[in-house]
């Protein structure tokens, strides 16, 4: 697939399957990542990969934040196989940084420009992903469920697998749709 295909068709796949990236695919997935830009190279960015027991742990946590938070059995039903959606699931975290030039927004749009990396970079190789955020991005149970720290933040939830089935490619929304000159 060449770079032009890839920024002209890729969109999310929400239905996932087995198998998950190989080890190969993972390390190309990673590295996409960590080549976004990086304004004074502070990789203000953590991945928190979720595969097999991990997903139950994830669960576990997305869980008891439902519970914490007196949702209804069906939320808390629903709470326990979201992580389940798809054989791997990257949690984002924005590890902030205090810079002079650097304002912690930017970070978050960093951390935020590596979680779209690695959902092209998953699409490119016949992967597919589906970055969610939700309400479990942010709760302080599952940031410490996840070892963060108070002032981390998760940007997504990147659940990567193959398609369970071939997505139609969406319409293109032209670009000059959302554009003026100043």
């Amino acid at each position: 697939m060449d770079a032009s295909e890839l920024l002209l068709t890729r969109q999310s796949t929400p239905r996932l399957t087995l198998p998950a990236p190989s080890e190969s695919q993972l390390d190309f997935i990673l590295n996409a990542a960590a080549r976004v830009p990086d304004h004074a190279a502070l990789t203000p960015w953590e991945f928190i990969i979720a595969t097999g027991d991990g997903l139950d742990k994830l669960a576990e946590a997305f869980v008891e934040d439902a519970i914490a938070k007196n949702k209804d059995e069906a939320y808390i039903a629903k709470a326990k196989v979201m992580p389940h959606r798809a054989p791997m699931v990257i949690t984002v975290a924005t590890k902030q940084h205090e810079h002079p030039k650097v304002p912690v927004l930017e970070q978050h749009i960093a951390a935020g420009c590596a979680t779209m990396a690695m959902q092209q970079a998953a699409f490119s190789l016949g992967l597919g992903a589906v970055w969610r955020t939700g309400s479990f991005a942010f709760s302080d149970i599952v940031n410490k469920a996840l070892g963060l720290n108070a002032d981390d933040q998760i940007v997504g939830f990147l659940y990567i697998g193959t398609p369970a089935v071939k997505a139609p490619v969406k319409p293109l929304k032209p670009g000059r749709q959302f554009t003026r000159y100043l």
